[in-house]
């Protein structure tokens, strides 16, 4: 799938292993699973994650941990390896910015995870860049491509289903920083500008309809964490759909986010890639992709855009729209 590609794949945590691109056919991949955080990159955990890596992964080469230092994508970081014509950055959100502005300036492709900043002014940033280099710039927002969202999307476009309201509930139980593998981090997890950003951009994007009205409260924030840990949004769209959003860092229960479709054909139920009606029966999307993984649809999207030298679905351009609602939201919360 990207073996013409040379893709470097930048993470801080568990989400490379799960944002495996190089997997599927890599063989002359060029694969730098560093491990970065704000401190200095630690040798041992990088050994560790290519040692983890590498039985898995078919690949052409490997940087030593040392080396990691060439593509490492902090501020001032430069990944200008000749080889190399892409990158997929999964780190800390407070580094999507500045990692993806090193890369465009570099002259590469890049693909960054969710979100594109923790700022209006840093997501304005990252696509202005990308509107003067010309460059592929993509934003991980997977649920564009997760087959059950993507079957409700088909279901709209060809005029079978309007979205008269997306109840949405995104629960986790975090009350210390620790990542998805249960390790101490540097870094701190947002509801609004993380795990927000999915359900404000998929609602513009499945409604086809701008947001012109948002609102938003949050509970007390966190000694710790300097965080809320509890937050309802709701949306209005141009053409009239509402959205009720429901975040909690404190659910002690079933983790994730769970989309529920109110329309006026019927009822849908999505769960990451799986969907179901309103009676909870479970919907056959497996043809809808070539695969059923999100992810690798999203990774997929990416890599043909660059090759077919088009705009991809979830550009950064496509997504800045997200930002400015989430901009709007925590100027309210501020306020």
């Amino acid at each position: 799938m990207c073996e013409d590609l040379n893709p470097a794949g930048v993470t801080a945590g568990r989400v490379f292993f799960d944002d495996e691109p190089f997997a599927l056919d890599p063989p002359n991949a060029f694969i730098v699973p560093a491990l970065v955080d704000r401190c200095p990159v630690p040798g041992a955990r990088c050994t560790a994650a290519c040692q983890r890596s590498s039985p898995a992964l078919p690949v052409g080469v490997f940087l030593r941990p040392r080396d990691v230092r060439l593509v490492d994508p902090g501020p001032d970081a430069r990944p200008c390896l000749p080889e190399l014509r892409l990158v997929i950055l999964c780190t800390p959100t407070q580094m999507h910015a500045s990692q993806s502005i090193a890369c465009l300036k570099a002259g590469k492709h890049v693909q960054v995870e969710i979100p594109l900043a923790d700022s209006w002014r840093d997501a304005q940033a990252v696509a202005d860049l990308q509107k003067r280099t010309g460059l592929v710039a993509m934003c991980g927002h997977t649920r564009r491509f997760n087959p059950s969202h993507q079957w409700v999307h088909r279901k709209i476009v060809a005029g079978d289903f309007n979205i008269q309201q997306m109840d949405v509930q995104t629960f986790f139980f975090r009350r210390s920083n620790m990542n998805a593998l249960g390790q101490p981090r540097s870094w701190t997890d947002h509801l609004l500008w993380h795990h927000a950003a999915h359900t404000v951009d998929l609602f513009a994007y499945q409604t086809r309809s701008p947001i012109v009205k948002a609102n938003a409260i949050q509970g007390p924030i966190h000694p710790t964490l300097g965080i809320a840990m509890d937050m309802s949004i709701q949306l209005k769209a141009a053409n009239g759909a509402i959205c009720t959003l429901s975040l909690s860092f404190n659910n002690d229960g079933p983790l994730g986010t769970f989309f529920r479709y109110i329309g006026d054909t019927g009822t849908y139920i999505a769960r990451y890639d799986d969907l179901f009606n309103g009676k909870d029966e479970k919907i056959d999307v497996s043809k809808v992709d070539v695969s059923m993984n999100g992810i690798e649809l999203q990774d997929r999207e990416f890599f043909a855009a660059i090759r077919e030298a088009r705009e991809p679905n979830s550009s950064v351009a496509q997504v800045l729209p997200c930002y400015q609602v989430l901009h709007r939201l925590e100027q309210q919360l501020d306020a």
